[in-house]
C-alpha cells in the first residue's frame, strides 16, 4: 500500500495509506486511511491532488460538501463496503 505523508497544522507528520485513486473531471483524488492493516477498522477520507512540481505532490482534504459527496459515492462504488469514508 502506498504511503502519503502530510504535515499537520501543528507541524507533525500524518501518515495515510492509499486504498484507491481515481480521476474526476481532470482532478486526481485519493481514498486514504490511517492504517496499513487491511484487517483493522480504520476511517477513510478523500484527498485531492492540488499541485505537482517534479517529484513533489501537494494534496489537500476535500472540504466542499458537494465535491466530497460526489467523489465518496464514486469510491464507494469502487471499493464497496470496505471503506468508512468520513469528511
Amino acid at each position: 500500500m502506498e504511503k502519503i505523508i502530510l504535515s499537520g497544522d501543528d507541524g507533525e507528520d500524518i501518515e495515510f495509506f492509499v486504498l484507491e485513486e481515481t480521476l474526476v473531471s481532470g482532478n486526481k483524488y485519493l481514498l486514504v486511511c490511517d492504517s496499513e492493516d487491511e484487517n483493522e477498522d480504520a476511517d477513510a477520507t478523500i484527498l485531492k491532488e492540488v499541485s505537482v512540481e517534479g517529484d513533489d505532490v501537494v494534496y489537500e482534504f476535500v472540504e466542499d460538501d458537494v465535491e466530497f459527496d460526489a467523489v465518496a459515492k464514486l469510491f464507494d462504488e469502487l471499493v464497496g463496503d470496505e471503506a468508512d469514508i468520513e469528511m
